[in-house]
C-alpha cells in the first residue's frame, strides 16, 4: 500500500463529536510511552502528523487522520490501483498511572465509548512494548476487547531496541503468555518507528481489510 495522503482532521471528547463519514476506521492504544504517536508517523510517512511528547499521556482526546492511499501492485491496470480512503485514529492511552481518579474515569468512558460504539472502527490496533514481560493491564483489556468482540491485532512496538536473540525471546514468551488464553492467538506485529521495521506488513494488513469491506 502507497500512502499519498494523510490529513489531521479533528480531535474530539465525546464519540458524538467524531467525524461523520463512511469509511474504515483503524484506531491506535497503548500504555502511556508505547510509542503509538511515532508509529502512525512511521505508517503515514509524517514525522509530524500524530503529536509525539517526551511526557507520557499527552493525548487526551480522541484524534482522528484521514488517509488516502493505492495499492503497491503494478499489475491489473487502473483497477488495481484504485485509491483507497480510510481513517487512523490516535486514542487516549490506557492505565493513567499520574492523572486523578476523576480523570481517569473520564478517559475510560471515551475510550470504551469508541471501542464498542464506533460502528467504523474495523480494527483496533493494541501497541505493546516488546522490551517489556506481559503486563496484566495490557492481558485485562485484550481480554475485554475479546469477550466485547471487538477486533483487534497486536503490535509490538521498539523492536530497535532489542537485540535480535533479545526480541525473539520476548516476543515468544508473550505469545507463549498468550496461548494459555487465546486460540488462535490474535494477529501481530513487530515494528520499530526508527528502522520502519513492520510498515509493510501493517500496511498491507489494513489493505486486505480494507478490501474485504469494499466487497460488502
Amino acid at each position: 500500500m502507497n500512502i499519498f495522503s494523510a490529513t489531521y482532521i479533528k480531535s474530539s471528547a465525546l464519540i458524538s463529536q467524531c467525524p461523520e463519514h463512511n469509511q474504515p476506521e483503524y484506531a491506535f492504544i497503548g500504555r502511556s510511552n508505547v510509542g503509538k504517536s511515532s508509529l502512525i508517523n512511521m505508517l503515514t510517512g509524517q514525522k509530524h502528523l500524530a503529536k509525539t511528547s517526551a511526557t507520557p499521556g499527552k493525548t487526551m482526546l480522541i484524534n482522528h487522520f484521514e488517509i488516502h492511499s493505492e495499492p503497491n501492485s503494478a499489475f491489473g491496470g487502473a483497477a488495481a490501483k484504485k485509491a483507497a480512503t480510510w481513517y487512523i485514529v490516535d486514542l487516549p492511552g490506557y492505565g493513567f498511572a499520574q492523572r486523578s481518579k476523576s480523570q481517569r474515569a473520564k478517559l475510560e468512558q471515551m475510550i470504551s465509548s469508541y471501542i464498542l460504539q464506533r460502528h467504523n472502527l474495523s480494527n483496533l490496533f493494541v501497541l505493546i512494548d516488546c522490551r517489556h514481560a506481559p503486563q496484566q493491564i495490557d492481558l485485562e483489556f485484550m481480554s475485554w476487547l475479546g469477550e466485547s468482540n471487538v477486533p483487534f491485532s497486536i503490535v509490538f512496538t521498539k523492536a530497535d531496541k532489542l537485540s535480535r536473540a533479545q526480541l525473539a525471546e520476548n516476543i515468544n514468551a508473550y505469545i507463549q503468555q498468550l496461548a494459555e488464553e487465546w486460540e488462535p492467538i490474535p494477529p501481530h506485529f513487530i515494528t520499530s518507528s526508527e528502522t520502519r521495521q513492520g510498515r509493510e506488513e501493517l500496511l498491507n494488513y489494513i489493505e486486505e481489510i480494507n478490501k474485504e469491506i469494499a466487497q460488502l
